[in-house]
């Protein structure tokens, strides 16, 4: 366990999740097997993973002021997360996210922000010290774009590194991405944020070395089932992950960031730490839902030792 304090900016949701055999086309009605709703969000998703791994942690966020926010805010709590810095907004709803998933455990979602999007510069500006104070901030791109830059900018004054996960994809400035000490795109991210196409260990060394260029010293390309292309300073690798039998993906992302972040912050090498967040994410894999699908600590513990 750590004693290094984490600080976690992102988004939440309550997720709406159908289980269907296939997506459906344009203008196709599908007959879905399972619907549940779940907390998600991938700034909540990833404040769980943290807390349920052992990180000690404040999440800056903001809900709405209905129902589902306070039933959010009691489950954060109870996730061994600090909730003081997460803003109930007036008349506003709690961010929702669509999700289908299909036969084969992947998901297409839909987002509306409700309640993210009241989380401007100006709503983050009284916790800067939060950021300030801590050895590391997480950040994704479901909140403003200029408030991450912001909470980036007092992290890089104040020696607070920053680790960015950098979805949904799209391009950012290089201005932000001078700040961020490491970075965790998936393929199509990858290839948003540089260019180049990541379909095999070459792509993702060119477009992890892209971004050593713009600044930032660690990159971890997330491969799927291939496992993450840890590159550091220029000299990389592929680190493969667990072989289990997937029936949600949902926020398998979502967990090996958290749980990456959590390793770092207790002083792993970076190889440890990957496969920590590996053996996290094996495991949300083969569970439904979001935040319900993220392992405690003595789960992910119990799953490396019988892994040797």
């Amino acid at each position: 366990m750590t004693t290094s304090r984490l600080t976690v900016l992102g988004s939440i949701n309550v997720d709406h999740i159908m289980n269907i055999a296939q997506f459906p086309a344009p203008g196709e009605t599908v007959i879905g097997k399972q619907y549940q709703t779940a907390f998600g969000g991938k700034g909540a998703n990833q404040a769980v993973a943290c807390g349920r791994s052992g990180a000690d942690i404040t999440f800056i966020a903001c809900v709405g002021d209905d129902a589902i926010g306070a039933e959010i805010l009691a489950q954060l709590k109870h996730d061994r997360i600090h909730t003081a810095a997460i803003s109930v907004i007036p008349e506003t709803t709690t961010g929702v996210a669509m999700i289908f998933v299909n036969g084969d455990g992947e998901n297409v979602i839909g987002i509306s922000a409700g309640a993210n999007a009241a989380l401007t510069p100006e709503c983050f500006s009284p916790y800067q010290m939060i950021v300030a104070q801590s050895d590391a901030l997480l950040m994704q791109l479901e909140s403003p774009l200029e408030t991450v830059i912001a909470a980036a900018e007092i992290a890089k004054k104040n020696q607070t590194k920053v680790i960015l996960n950098p979805a949904p994809a799209r391009e950012l400035p290089d201005t932000l991405l001078s700040l961020v000490d490491v970075i965790t795109p998936n393929e199509t991210e990858a290839e948003k944020l540089t260019g180049i196409s990541v379909s095999d260990e070459t792509g993702a060394a060119k477009a992890a070395q892209a971004l050593h260029d713009k600044g930032i010293e660690q990159v971890l390309i997330t491969l799927g089932s291939r496992g993450v292309w840890l590159s550091i300073n220029g000299e990389g690798r592929c680190i493969p992950g667990f072989k289990v039998n997937a029936v949600d993906t949902i926020a398998a992302g979502d967990t090996f960031n958290g749980a990456y972040v959590t390793a770092l912050l207790e002083g792993k090498p970076a190889d440890d730490a990957v496969r920590f967040a590996h053996a996290a994410a094996a495991i949300s894999v083969t569970r439904r839902g979001a935040q319900s699908s993220v392992p405690w600590r003595k789960e992910i513990d119990a799953f490396l030792a019988a892994r040797g």
